[in-house]
């Protein structure tokens, strides 16, 4: 119980008392600015956020389980789906890395975060687990990646 607890609170940014989800996805882009801007590879940094967004996706769906078991169905402690989000919207950023492309890419992640556009909502609505609590910030991070790729092309 303590792992699924320390993964689903984001490694305790869901603990924040003020908006836990911007806590989350702030540790997320943190954790990315981390090693994107101490790798000069951009294809390593492409590959390590893909994986980062593969393996806490995977691994958040049992601890989600474990916890809504005693939290609640999608808690507010819960951010590691705005964590995973924010590294699907910040796989968008293009190779030069400046500074606003991954500030960009969490803000636009979490404007459709809290909007839930076009399926977000459904799947918040209707989608019951820990896939539904997953899923819909899945959908808003590839949302944002895909707005931030059509940006990136003008």
């Amino acid at each position: 119980m303590k792992f699924s607890r320390l993964l689903s609170t984001g490694f305790g940014a869901g603990y924040c008392p003020w908006a836990p989800g911007t806590a989350g996805a702030i540790l997320a882009a943190a954790i990315w600015c981390a090693y994107a801007y101490s790798i000069d590879s951009y294809a390593a940094v492409l590959l390590i956020t893909i994986v980062l967004t593969a393996v806490f996706t995977i691994l958040s769906i049992p601890a989600i389980d474990s916890v809504e078991r005693e939290w609640g169905h999608d808690a507010s402690r819960i951010v590691i789906d705005e964590m995973v989000g924010t590294w699907m919207a910040l796989i968008a950023v293009p190779p030069s890395r400046e500074w606003y492309w991954p500030l960009a890419a969490l803000l636009l992640f979490r404007l459709f975060d809290i909007w839930k556009p076009l399926g977000c909502r459904w799947i918040d609505r209707n989608i019951s687990g820990s896939w539904g609590v997953m899923l819909d910030d899945i959908l808003a991070g590839i949302y944002a990646a895909m707005i931030l790729t059509l940006f990136t092309l003008l």
